[in-house]
This record gives C-alpha cells, structure tokens and sequence, in this order.
C-alpha cells in the first residue's frame, strides 16, 4: 500500500493510504471524532494525504456537540417507535443540548416525554452504529419518499445548512446516515451532514428529556406548526446531575423572581409585554448604577446630550435603519393629518416612529455645526430611552425587552485616532465590569459573513468593511485577551466587538460593544475641516459600555443572586432594636449613617425580634445592626453579616467608618 503523509495531534506520522480513523485512534476509547484541516469528521473516514487531523474528544465542545446531535437521531428514532407516521423536521445541538421538529404527532405530554426517555435508553444499549451514505438527489428523494420536509430539503439545494442541522443542502453531496443494529440491520435513518459517534453506545447515561414546545417548519408562522421536543446530553451521568444541579441554581436565581421578591421590578400586564416598572428599591440600584456609569464617562471627556424618543421617519431612512431594521421598529404613528367634515383626508400626516437608537440624533448634533480637526475625537453621550418592537413570545424580563435604556456613546474621530480610540473603550469596558465583579470575559468579532452570505442586510463597500474590520481586530489581538470570530453577525453598518462576560454561574452574557460606523458619517454628510484645510469623513465609533441598563440590572441579579454588594443594595443597613426601649437609640445610629450617605431602613415593626432578623436576611441586606441595653450603654452596636455570622459590641464610630468605607471602596464581597 503507498504512504501518506500527515499530521496527527501535532506530530508527523506515515500511514497506509486508505487508513481510517477508526483504526489510528483504535486505542483511545475517549476519541469519537476527528478534526481534519478543521472540519470535524467520523471516524470512518479516511484520512487524506497530507491532512493535518486532530482528535475530538467526547467531553470537548466539539465532541458535545457530536454527542448532542447523535442523540437528535436517537430521539427521531424513538417518536417514529411512537408514531410511525411521524414527519421529521430538523435536529439540531444546541446550547448545552439539542432538540427536534415532529409533525404529524400528538401533543407531547410528561409522560410521553418519560415514554420516549426510555426508549431513548434501550436504542442506546443497542450499540447502534451510525453509518454515513453519499447518495444522490434521485437516491435521497426515493428513500424519503415518505418524508415532506426532508424532500423539501432535497429540493431547496441553496448551498446552506438547514438550521444547524447537519443537514447538507445544495453542496456537494446528499449525505444519508443509517442506523445499523448489531445484527447488520438497517433500522432506522436520515438526511444528514454529520458527524456523528461511532456508535449509540457512547451516548451514555448522561442525556434526559427535558420540555416540548410548539414550533414553525423553517421557523416562519405561514408554514405548519410542529411538535419541538427539547434534550440535554452530556458525556457521564455526573456532567448531566452537576447540569441540572445548575439549571436549579438558575431558577433560583431568575431575575423575575427575585425581582418580585426583593421588591425591584415588575412587569404590569396592564402596560403591555416587554415593558417594566421599577419601584422604590429597583430604582435606587438603577440610580446607583446610572450614576456611575454616568461619571465615568465624565472622566473620560464624553459630553452628555439628550435626543427625543420619537422622531420624523426620515431620520431613519437617512440613517438606514428603516430599509435594513424596520421589522424591529416599532409601527409608525401618523401626526399633524387633516380630516374635513366627512371624515375625508384634507392635509396628509407625517409618520412618526419611536426612536430604536441614539446614533441617528447624535449625527444630527455633530452637523448642528462645523468641525475641525482640532474638535476631534468629539465624544457624545447620552442615558437613551429606546424602543424596539420584539414579539410578544420572546421578550424575556429584564434581558429582553421593548423598551430599554442605553448608556449609549458615539465618538467622532479621524480614521487615523480610531485604532486609539478603540483601545480606549475597550479598557473602559474592563474597568466598568471589574467594577462590578463581571471581571471573566473574551471578545467577540462580528462581521459580514467571509461566504458571502446575506451581503444583502449590509451597506458599504468591500474595502471599508475590509479596513474596519483589520482596525478591530488589530486592537482586540493587542489587548491580549480571547478573541472568537463571529461571521455575519455584524451590524448592517459596520463590524463589531462584543464582550461576552460570564456570569457566577458560567453563563455567557453580552456586555459591553464597540462599533466601527463608515456608513453614517456618509449618509449624513459628516465632515471635519482637517490640518490641510480639506473638508474630510469622521469616523463614527458606537459604544455602550452596559448594553441596556434593564438587561444589565437583570444579569446583575442572576449574578448576585439578588444579594448585590453593598455599594449597590438597595437598603445597605437595616438597624433593629432588641426592643423598643432602643428605638430612639437606633433612630439616632440611623441618623448618623444617613449623613454619610448609607441607605437605611429602621424595623419599628410589630415584629418579633426573631422575624426582625429573618425578614432582613430574606431581602438581602447586607447588615443588620442589632442594638439592645449593652449596646447603649457602651456605644455599640452588634453587626451581623448576611451569611449569618455575628460581630458583637463594636463602637457606633467605628461600624460607621467601616461601612461607608466600603461602600465607597465599591468592594463587591462582604469581607472588610
């Protein structure tokens, strides 16, 4: 047999031609997929002539998703025991687990769900082995005969994947995975891209059934509802037991109801959906946040303006919002039309919109007179009310709403200031989420799709959106910090970095952004008057170094687990007496730590002194001082700390001077 060459886990190996790896990687159980040149394959493939190959492990990202869209094919097999006539949509791995689309089946109940669990366990103890097929069209059409989305897929050959699902449609080849028993039988199959474990086995103990939902064949409302039904897979049962220990942890700490718990927020169903309220507690942590992200930007030579939250539809057809963002717009509102006696049209209206960004106003300021080289960079900011028409069935509490505020900036620059600019922000993003401990983050770049994808959704030439781009990444590689690309998912005006911070639960959140705007400077006719006397493009620079203030607060939340620090609680002291023999006492302390600018509350309440205590454990606070006879007469209180633990006689100028110290130390723990 002649040799190759190739690469394997970065070392140089000669092989038989036509070796597989299968038998390279027989010895190591662990391996159920290969990388070759950075495209994951079975392990039944053979390996090419000077590929460089690299094993994926069961427990690695990619090795979960195999795992994961593996078993999309075991619960497509299970249904199909249940309902025969079942017709197949897609099957993607998602996001810690992956899902399915059924039609032609009877709404999932619990205990159908249990029901396919089971049968999901005995096709896993089968061993079935996944074996890939190339057919062509005719092939694909005759054995899924019986199947209209699939051959829909075979018809719709538009060189894409269909919704992540491994389902090749317009390449190269059709591909056909078969499910073989361990007799040689065909039981069961699909149209798919792959790759997929070696066999059924490997998917383990670690995976679980865990909710359905309605859903639309290609996501669109005009076609036919489907039965969606959700599944988590993990590589060991103790991977998925710690998963699900952290989906507890999350219900617990979902910000809708800790916000209703704590007294924060709340979302009227008499306002309408994506729409809060914050009350009195919610609105002091809003403040205390608003007030620092806001002097932050002071220090950093931004100037505060204000723009209006509706505005002339125009604005936004310069701007190129309405042609590339009108589906996320809320639906205009006509002002100023006439109507005579019977109701006819005598003067036409102009339509109106609610502002969904800052960017188009502030463009409008910069123009509002003429610029030199000399004013530049020109730094506007600006707390912007916003509005932005998401549907009823996504917006999420806090973290996805229709109205929200943005800590929202624009710098005007030369192209030259940019890279510097850019750096500058990217430092103040560091600073602003250090601040409150959201310190864990790579960045993100997103940008026009290098396939060529939906070029349609963005404006500009080649070789701007080329030289913005170098710009971004040039400064993002210089900071030191991970960078992970995201093709196509840039704004239409320019690419963009994202912070992607995590969360004390491991969660990845969006934060702060930077964008680099080509487009508007344009499109408004932005100009600077430079050292030469020529009239030139600014650069625009967007930023928001919280995202949305609401989001924000309800990320914060989850994080905190609504026990934020003090510098930030709503109440940072609550002061109970032993009895009310000491309410003046108390009431006097209270005084004292009010004129330090400490926020506190006083339980004159009826309530035992017991429940006193638990009720200010229950909201959080951070300390409760307590003070009884001694404590009078010695000047003292006694601290107690929210993980229970307690500090005795400690003298009022002392506990006063450590509390304002720390809540102007901004120390996110609750250690001195």
């Amino acid at each position: 047999m002649p040799l190759i060459d190739v690469t394997i886990d970065g070392e140089t190996h000669q092989l038989e031609a036509g070796t597989t790896g299968t038998t390279w990687f027989a010895g190591r159980r662990e391996v159920v997929a290969m990388s070759v040149d950075g495209t994951a394959k079975d392990l039944s493939a053979p390996i090419p002539d000077g590929a460089r190959i690299e094993a994926i492990i069961l427990d690695s990202p990619a090795g979960l998703e195999i795992l994961r869209h593996s078993a999309t094919h075991v619960l497509a097999q299970a249904v199909q025991q249940v309902f025969p006539e079942a017709n197949l949509g897609v099957g993607p791995f998602i996001t810690d687990g992956f899902y399915y689309d059924f039609g032609n089946i009877d709404a999932v109940t619990p205990e159908l769900l249990r029901d396919l669990e089971k049968r999901m366990k005995r096709i896993v103890k089968q061993g079935q082995r996944f074996v890939r097929r190339v057919v062509s069209e005719e092939e694909a059409r005759r054995e899924l005969a019986d199947q209209p989305y699939k051959l829909e897929l075979i018809a719709s050959k538009g060189g894409h994947t269909a919704e992540g699902a491994g389902v090749e449609v317009g390449g190269a080849e059709l591909t056909i995975y078969d499910n073989v028993a361990p007799d040689g039988t065909v039981v069961w199959k699909d149209l798919c891209r792959g790759p997929h474990l070696p066999s059924t086995r490997l998917i383990g103990n670690g995976f679980a059934l865990t909710k359905s939902s309605a859903a639309y064949w290609k996501g669109d409302q005009a076609n036919d509802q489907l039965q969606r039904i959700y599944g988590t897979a993990w590589a060991s049962k103790d991977d998925l037991v710690a998963y699900q220990e952290r989906l507890k942890e999350a219900e617990r700490r979902d910000h809708r109801r800790l916000g209703a718990e704590l007294d924060l927020f709340s979302f009227p169903e008499e306002i309408g959906p994506g729409l809060a309220v914050f009350h009195p507690k919610g609105g002091i942590l809003r403040h205390a946040i608003e007030d620092f992200i806001v002097t932050e930007h002071l220090k950093r030579g931004f100037e505060i303006v204000y723009t209006p939250e509706i505005s002339k539809g125009g604005l936004f057809h310069t701007s190129g919002h309405l042609p590339h963002y009108a589906d996320t717009m809320f639906p205009p509102m006509t002002v100023d039309e006439e109507h005579d006696e019977d109701g006819a049209v005598t003067r036409a209206g102009q339509a109106y919109y609610l502002k969904a960004m800052n960017c188009p106003m502030h463009n409008l300021i910069y123009r509002s007179r003429g610029r030199s080289y000399r004013d530049l960079p020109l730094r506007l900011f600006e707390m912007g009310h916003d509005y932005r028409y998401e549907k009823s069935g996504v917006v999420q509490g806090l973290t996805r709403m229709r109205g929200f505020t943005q800590d929202d900036s624009h710098i005007y620059c030369t192209p030259e200031q940019a890279p510097e600019v850019i750096r500058e922000l990217l430092g103040f993003f560091d600073e602003v989420l250090s601040a409150f401990g959201l310190s864990d983050f790579h960045l993100e770049l997103s940008t026009r799709d290098p396939e060529g994808n939906n070029q349609d959704k963005f404006i500009g030439s080649d070789e701007d959106w080329a030289q913005a781009t170098q710009v971004l990444q040039d400064v993002c590689v210089s900071t030191g910090l991970d960078l992970v690309a995201d093709p196509g998912g840039a704004a239409f005006y320019g690419p963009k970095v994202s912070v992607q911070a995590k969360d004390a639960l491991g969660r990845t959140w969006q934060m702060s952004t930077v964008q680099y705007d080509f487009n508007q400077p344009e499109r408004f006719g932005l100009e600077y008057t430079a050292r030469d006397g020529s009239r030139r493009r600014p650069v625009m620079i967007h930023s928001a170094k919280l995202g949305s203030v609401e989001r924000f607060i309800g990320v914060l939340t989850e994080h905190y687990a609504g026990a934020f620090p003090a510098w930030l609680a709503p109440v940072q002291v609550e002061l109970v007496p032993v009895a009310e023999a000491f309410d003046g006492y108390v009431d006097e302390v209270a005084r004292r730590l009010r004129a330090e600018g400490v926020r506190v509350e006083v339980d004159h309440s009826d309530d035992r002194f017991g429940k006193k205590i638990r009720n200010a454990a229950t909201q959080k606070v951070p300390w409760t001082l307590i003070a009884g006879g001694e404590d009078a007469e010695a000047h003292a209180v006694s601290f107690r700390f929210r993980d229970g633990h307690q500090e005795n006689g400690v003298p009022v100028d002392e506990a006063i001077a450590r509390i304002a110290a720390h809540i102007r130390d901004r120390v996110n723990t609750d250690e001195w």
